[in-house]
């Protein structure tokens, strides 16, 4: 056993009864050097998320875990962003509710935020997989109207359009000739991270994520009087702006910020330029004030092919400029009337129609294809904000329900979240232990001289975000002095909503379990809650039980203690296989059939450690 001291007291630390060496750190655990696994925000992943529902609550920093509007739902806390992160020889797949790791909203359908937004986000329990060797498409591979990828503070990514176009005679859903910008008609809709959510609960960014590059260190200041996010615009020599997210095919889309020479790490870091002006009249472009929008730019022509023209309604103040994103034109299309000459990518701009480059990173010192998030000076979004209209690589990448293939697992979070104590620190005759924590957890404390005989110090001590701490005289002790901390509770949280809108409830008849973790070696009692609302309806309190199962154990002197409780206890083999597990209790069918079986199952429900 490792153990960590300051001034005299030493610390360490058990989940469920078993202790775990105090150099682990459960947001950045050993995996390969691999920004697709190492580069996802996993520090907040213990902690619910939380939405400010209007701006007095917001004024107020009275933050909500549970919500509803009528329409969307979040009955039960959802914990933040990543829970999982696993990889294969060729893919790496992330499980995310798909809630910011800041606090979300309120939102507003106007900006002088008189009526509210009426959507609200919910849990969407994502997985996503991402290909580990993304390749360069032959072909245009559109974005489609939905998910495109995910950024690292596992929020979904949406694409510049808003899923309208006009069809000839009025604006409606679909994808036609002209498309309507996201940002320039949805704009007043975002909260102060640039996000919202359409109708199914699902939260995303079209343009500049400003919390999450916030919460990265990416530039951009935050104002806690006033609850709002700014470009640093005081800071001429910015950084190399970090990983925000990584779109389907596989690449990844970085802030601003890179080397202004993409194959010198040692030139200066800037603001990278976009390749897209509008078609003002301005750098070659056609002014389609006065011409009207009756033809593509070039390369809207050039990834839409032979699909059919459809001329745009004429500019107006019911279709201002800006609209559609088909304004916009790209530089490289066009003739530099200072010189005669086409605007060279690289010399007058830096990104391409996908707007990213190929050049050298941080995180790729041998060079990466990478797209960019482009903002002017100020902060303020410019198109087509991260991902162009079509993406450079073949998307292989996606949706999917089950991994099918044997995975190495990188990073588990959320309800999993391991459990740390950091250093003790002493003034006088108190001591205090701060441990990270899982939000809902409480915990018991316990000291000892000799690793032999364990005092209990505390008992039910609540975790706050995914911290928790205590300071007392209890702690301390004129020799050296050993603590251990363990989970003894977990309050029920939302596992994953199966209608994409309802939230709250379980996907398979169990809400939580009760620790989480063990330890090889360890025999443990375990509280399996019971979603209330799982289908089947669960039989009767004490009822009788068949089996318990947790992944290949078997669990004995099983209870069921109320309708939503069932209680087991297993025993860890040292030789068990670590990593997460299936919990299953079946029961009886009815009196009716009484040979049937009635089984209920939380996947990654606990984990061998």
């Amino acid at each position: 056993m490792k153990t960590s001291c300051t001034s005299g007291a030493c610390a360490s630390v058990v989940t469920a009864l078993a202790l775990v060496t105090l150099t682990l750190s459960p947001l950045h655990p050993v995996q390969a050097a691999d920004p697709l696994i190492t580069s996802w925000l996993t520090t907040y992943s213990g902690a619910y998320a939380r939405v400010y529902t209007n701006d007095a609550a917001r004024a107020a920093r009275s933050s909500a875990t549970t919500w509803s509007n009528g329409s969307q739902t979040q009955a039960q806390p959802a914990y933040s962003g990543v829970s999982e992160i696993d990889s294969s020889a060729n893919w790496v797949y992330v499980r995310s509710s798909g809630l910011a790791t800041h606090v979300m909203g309120p939102w507003y359908n106007d900006a002088a935020h008189t009526t509210l937004f009426p959507n609200f986000p919910v849990n969407q329990y994502a997985t996503w997989r991402f290909p580990r060797a993304p390749v360069a498409a032959t072909t245009t591979n559109l974005t489609g109207l939905g998910v495109i990828g995910y950024f690292v503070d596992g929020v979904a990514m949406y694409d510049c359009r808003d899923a309208f176009y006009w069809n000839g005679s009025a604006d409606a859903q679909g994808t036609g000739s002209w498309n309507r910008d996201a940002w320039v008609n949805e704009g007043k809709t975002f909260d102060p991270g640039f996000a919202h959510q359409q109708n199914t609960g699902s939260h995303h960014y079209h343009a500049n994520p400003v919390a999450l590059r916030y919460q990265l260190g990416d530039n951009v200041l935050f104002d806690a009087a006033t609850q709002s996010y700014s470009e640093n615009t005081n800071n001429l020599h910015p950084s190399h702006s970090p990983i925000l997210g990584w779109a389907a095919d596989g690449y990844p889309v970085y802030g601003p910020y890179a080397y202004s020479n993409p194959t010198n790490p040692a030139s200066p870091v800037r603001r990278m330029i976009g390749g897209f002006v509008p078609r003002d009249g301005q750098h070659g472009t056609v002014n389609l004030t006065a011409a009207g929008r009756n033809t593509l730019p070039l390369w809207a022509a050039r990834f839409y092919g032979s699909s059919v023209f459809q001329s745009g309604t004429a500019v107006s103040p019911s279709y201002p400029f800006g609209r559609y994103i088909e304004d916009n034109d790209y530089q490289g299309d066009l003739t530099n009337p200072a010189t005669g000459q086409l605007y060279q990518v690289g010399v007058d701009f830096d990104l391409d129609t996908h707007n990213g480059r190929f050049g050298i990173t941080p995180d790729y010192p041998n060079g990466t294809y990478a797209y960019f998030i482009t903002i002017d000076p100020t902060g303020t979004p410019l198109f087509p904000y991260h991902v162009g209209r079509a993406l450079n690589g073949n998307v292989t990448g996606g949706s999917v329900t089950t991994i099918t293939e044997t995975v190495t697992t990188n990073f588990l979070g959320a309800a999993n979240s391991a459990l740390v104590l950091h250093s003790p620190r002493r003034s006088d005759t108190t001591v205090t232990l701060t441990w990270s924590a899982v939000e809902g957890g409480t915990y018991r404390v316990e000291s000892t001289t000799n690793l032999s005989a364990w005092t209990t110090n505390a008992t039910a001590v609540a975790a706050t975000n995914n911290q928790a701490s205590l300071t007392s005289s209890n702690l301390a002790n004129t020799g050296r002095q050993f603590y251990r901390v363990a989970l003894t509770g977990l309050a029920t949280y939302d596992t994953g909503s199966t209608t994409g809108g309802g939230g709250g409830g379980g996907n398979g008849g169990i809400l939580s379990v009760s620790p989480p973790t063990g330890l090889h070696g360890n025999t443990l009692t375990l509280t399996i809650n019971l979603d209330p609302n799982a289908v089947p309806p669960l039989p009767p309190q004490n009822a009788p039980i068949n089996s318990v199962t947790v992944g290949s154990l078997t669990g004995s002197v099983s209870a069921h203690v109320s309708q939503t409780v069932v209680t087991t206890r297993i025993t860890i083999p040292a030789g068990a296989t670590p990593g997460p597990q299936t919990v299953t209790v079946a029961f009886p069918g009815p009196p009716n059939n009484p040979t049937q079986t009635v089984s209920y199952s939380l996947p990654n429900g606990f984990v061998v450690n």
